[in-house]
């Protein structure tokens, strides 16, 4: 196949990329995006997303998007629940409108984001499968349909298990000692009442002995649901996810004698399938590249318990855009001005993240999490 080149390359149209993308084209710096998917709808992008002021929303506004991502906002989706395993109501917040991390859907969102592109920006069905240095800052990116391309600024926007990052590090996630089993309740209000009572109209927690419930109230009324447990990485491959029954027999094994509304959450749920939480090493970083960076999880994935990930993923590629207009025709002064600003903030992230990890698992997580809202109840988690 042809060779295609590119000045500027985006591997993974992740919110980051598409963000990077947008507010370069906001700019005037062409772009192209490389994503792995089939196309813009080839599968459902699910869960809800808290878009905080400090980051998120500061990346939405150097997108020039502001005033439409405020019509795609769920409205009551603030409103945040913490649960004890018997059920018991200990925190119960309603969404007053007024703060600063309104929730999206993160299909919405990555629609806004792709509909703002000029057409052909993303070239879809391009898994990347490998990069290599070219000398001078550029580079040649390998994708699995045998086809590559050429560049002279490579970004990494493409995730936990990126291709690009060994470019640049030797690190690799590692598993976090946390579990993620996944559900979906769907038509929650007439289907499972219950379940729907019990989880309110936006995030709920429920937390004992090292285990627990996240949730959250979709926009299209289905309750997305991670029964989480402190549990060896290969505990997930004991259970049999292709029966039904059978997996979630398997998981509720682990909440005998809980309320059983919660253990509701995966009894009756429609979707169920595993997910393991893996990190990055705190503090990750790397020397100096030419011609080659990372944005998003590629640079720091962490566990989602500070709520970051992807706020800090759409600023990173704001901010990588903003430099790299700021020093136009010096790629190398953009990147280590990107850089050295991006280091110490997702550190700090991923410090914080693995702080509440071991404060959410720990002994006495329920009640360390209620404390944490009681004494601030503009804190969501």
């Amino acid at each position: 196949m042809s060779k295609e080149h590119h000045p500027v390359a985006i591997i993974g149209g992740g919110l980051g990329g598409l963000v990077a993308a947008r507010v370069l084209h906001v700019n005037g710096i062409e772009a192209a995006v490389f994503d792995l998917e089939a196309g813009p709808q080839s599968r459902t992008q699910g869960g809800m997303l808290d878009i905080h002021e400090e980051n998120g929303q500061q990346a939405i506004r150097a997108a020039g998007l502001h005033d439409e991502f405020r019509k795609i906002i769920h409205e009551g989706g603030q409103a945040m629940r913490v649960v004890g395993p018997d059920g018991t109501v200990h925190v119960d917040m309603e969404d007053e409108g007024d703060g600063g991390r309104p929730e999206v859907d993160r299909g919405d969102l990555r629609d806004l984001l792709l509909n703002s592109l000029p057409d052909g920006t993303v070239r879809w069905r391009r898994k990347a499968t490998g990069a290599r240095p070219l000398g001078d800052g550029r580079h040649e990116v390998a994708f699995a349909d045998g086809s590559t391309v050429t560049t002279d600024l490579l970004v990494g926007a493409d995730g936990a298990w990126s291709r690009i990052r060994p470019l640049l590090s030797d690190a690799e996630p590692a598993y976090t000692g946390i579990s993620f089993v996944e559900t979906d309740l769907h038509e929650a209000d007439t289907r499972h009442p219950r379940g729907a009572a019990l989880v309110g109209g936006g995030f709920f927690i429920c937390l004992g002995d090292r285990r627990g419930f996240l949730a959250h109230r979709e926009t299209d009324g289905s309750l997305h649901v991670y029964a989480a447990l402190k549990a060896d990485e290969g505990w997930l491959d004991t259970i049999d996810f292709t029966d039904r029954a059978a997996a979630k027999a398997a998981v509720l094994a682990h909440f005998e004698g809980w309320d059983e509304d919660l253990r509701g959450l995966v009894a009756h749920a429609e979707t169920i399938g595993p997910r393991r939480i893996h990190a990055l090493p705190v503090g990750h970083r790397w020397e100096r590249t030419p011609g080659v960076t990372l944005l998003g999880d590629a640079a720091h994935l962490m566990s989602p318990f500070a709520g970051e990930g992807a706020n800090l993923a759409m600023y990173d590629g704001a901010e990588l855009a903003l430099a790299l207009a700021a020093h136009p025709g010096d790629t190398e002064a953009a990147l280590a001005a990107y850089e050295e600003a991006l280091f110490p903030r997702s550190e700090a992230s991923a410090v914080e993240s693995a702080a509440s990890l071991d404060t959410m698992f720990g002994e006495d997580g329920l009640e360390r999490m209620v404390g944490f809202f009681i004494s601030d109840p503009t804190a969501t988690a």
